[in-house]
């Protein structure tokens, strides 16, 4: 598993030494046709700051090789935001004061042709907080299953889960899985999760090694940037990415760096990523791994997020709602936090 690999990578050590890369370090990594980890912490360290334009052109051209003039656009769908964990960034916070949902099947149907009328979407992404008594695995293959007439690709981002289980949604036609650890900041990450099951660091990041062992075709990882050192962050996301290659290497992998956004839990971001030093990372990770999908949710602005496009981004989501019912059922919830790209699908594809 790999929470025993990363007892094995000391976080102050590793900040230690992104910090201490170099010019030299920087060029010698630009200059290699297939980047290690070290490598990689060179590019996102301040020292490649200076080399911003050369990485963009770096990360296009492996992206065009790669990928070619293509982006598959998704849409995410909250089924619910009932939830047992007490995340203090979240705004499904178990003790938020909160009417809490849980979409029925009708109501589902609903939704996925609302969806439907609002663009063609193909790919679709499941959401649900934490409550496996109320909305669990039966329940999220049901939606699964009701999903199959209206989407070709399906995906879910919900509580992390038994191998057993990842494999039986399978056989409900479930294709990816995204899950975002937060932080690999072991140290600090029950600050942010003191109650529920999230709470459990080891549980949390073996999550993929059971997604692996399941045979999941797609997996989809991320850290929440706003926690911690998100370069230190970042570089155990890495390791993780190819320590799960390695493994689990019939699998395809996608990344997501979400900054954080207000939520109705008014947590306040401890670290702040501007928009230059997130394009340094997205530009890193595409000369890191040019098989990766890297993706872009509205969490960023449409201005970004238009000006990425063409740099590394392969994926996105568009008309995306925060939160349960969003698209029909009930359009006036509470979201789990604000979108940034308020623009229309077909505006984001034009």
């Amino acid at each position: 598993m790999f929470s025993e690999e990363l007892e094995k990578i000391s976080w102050e050590e590793t900040t230690k030494a992104i910090y201490s890369k170099t010019d030299a370090d920087v060029r010698r990594a630009l200059g290699k046709e297939h980047c290690d980890v070290n490598d990689f912490m060179a590019l996102i360290s301040p020292a490649a700051t200076p080399y911003l334009e050369v990485m963009a052109r770096l990360s296009q051209k492996y992206t065009m090789e790669r990928f070619g003039k293509t982006i598959s656009m998704f849409v995410p769908l909250y089924l619910t935001n009932s939830c047992t964990n007490s995340c203090v960034y979240c705004g499904f916070h178990i003790s938020n004061p909160m009417k809490r949902t849980i979409l029925t099947d009708e109501e589902i149907i609903n939704e996925y042709k609302a969806i439907k009328r609002l663009a063609p979407f193909e790919n679709l992404l499941l959401v649900t907080g934490e409550n496996p008594a109320a909305a669990g695995v039966p329940y999220i293959a049901r939606a699964l299953d009701l999903a199959k007439p209206y989407f070709s690709n399906l995906q879910i981002e919900v509580m992390p889960l038994k191998a057993e289980e990842y494999e039986e949604l399978t056989y409900h036609g479930l294709n990816g899985v995204i899950c975002f650890q937060e932080t690999y900041n072991k140290a600090n990450y029950k600050t942010y999760h003191p109650r529920g099951m999230k709470s459990k660091f080891e549980w949390r990041v073996n999550g993929f090694d059971r997604m692996g062992q399941a045979g999941v075709h797609k997996i989809g990882m991320g850290v929440l940037i706003g926690l911690e050192e998100w370069r230190t962050d970042v570089t155990m996301m890495a390791y993780h990415l190819r320590y799960l290659q390695k493994h689990y290497w019939k699998t395809k992998y996608s990344v997501n760096f979400p900054r954080m956004r207000p939520s109705e839990g008014h947590f306040q971001p401890n670290v702040i990523l501007e928009d230059r030093a997130l394009a340094q990372l997205i530009f890193a990770f595409r000369i890191f791994d040019h098989d990766v999908d890297i993706s872009i949710s509205t969490r960023e602005g449409a201005e970004f997020r238009n000006n990425m496009l063409p740099l590394g981004i392969t994926s996105l989501s568009a008309g995306s709602k925060t939160e349960p019912g969003g698209y029909f059922t009930y359009p006036q919830a509470l979201e789990q936090f604000h979108i940034s790209d308020e623009r229309t699908p077909e505006e984001v594809a034009d």
